[in-house]
């Protein structure tokens, strides 16, 4: 008997500390400001979309590590480390908020030149059933992308170090592109990767883009960003032949 209460005590005190631990690794304190974590927030409910808490605890962390390894990388630019949830994380998920709806489990999605991750890791982290390929040729940003996916343990995340040309993709879902290049030379690359029925998606500020109105094949959709002044559109064209 008091073996067993002895054996009982030791394994109420190993759990608790194992809580413990546990809480320190979920709950972790990040150098995102209270202020930007609000306006996050605010943009998801404003497009009615709500995250699992492991889902927003991820963003952080990813936020903390690419704020990190901007200090020695060139990821973005400094004046954004401040309000990187606000300008690239809700920018990043842009394509969720409009094409939910489209995206199946299934899908297969490579983004072109991921540099530091965005959109493609927010989006891999709240579609963990879809198949994600960042494409990234640059040797510290491809090594950076692998790091966040074994922390993160992304399972449905892949990094190709190589130019999208060369990756010799076939029957895509989504390819989509965010601050690579034009609209045209983004959808040239794009396009025989994708499956007839796919499609190509871009995040472009509206005023690069207003000369791709006239052509009915494009789908613009305008958007805000917090606290930004300048306007955004998401550019959308589907494969049909």
């Amino acid at each position: 008997m008091q073996m067993f209460f002895l054996l009982k005590c030791f394994f109420s005190v190993l759990i608790g500390f194992i809580r413990k631990i546990l809480t320190k690794l979920f709950h972790m304190k990040h150098s995102i400001s209270e202020h930007q974590k609000k306006l996050l927030h605010n943009f998801l409910s404003e497009h009615q979309v709500l995250l699992e808490e492991k889902s927003i605890e991820k963003l952080y962390i990813y936020s903390d590590m690419l704020i990190k390894e901007n200090e020695s990388t060139n990821l973005i630019s400094n004046n954004d480390t401040p309000k990187f949830l606000s300008r690239h994380i809700c920018d990043s998920l842009v394509p969720y908020i409009f094409y939910k709806d489209y995206i199946k489990d299934d899908f297969k999605w490579a983004d072109i030149g991921s540099g530091g991750g965005c959109p493609v890791i927010p989006l891999c982290i709240i579609l963990p059933k879809v198949e994600f390929f960042a494409v990234e040729p640059r040797k510290k940003r491809a090594l950076f992308l692998e790091k966040v996916k074994n922390n993160l343990k992304l399972n449905n995340f892949n990094v190709i170090d190589k130019k999208f040309e060369s990756a010799n993709f076939k029957n895509l879902d989504i390819v989509s592109a965010r601050a690579v290049s034009t609209f045209e030379n983004d959808w040239a690359r794009a396009e025989n990767s994708l499956k007839v029925g796919g499609k190509f998606i871009t995040l472009k500020s509206l005023t690069s883009i207003l000369h791709l109105k006239e052509d009915e094949k494009n789908n613009i959709i305008q958007y805000e960003l917090p606290e930004e002044s300048q306007q955004y559109a998401i550019v959308s064209r589907g494969k049909y032949v």
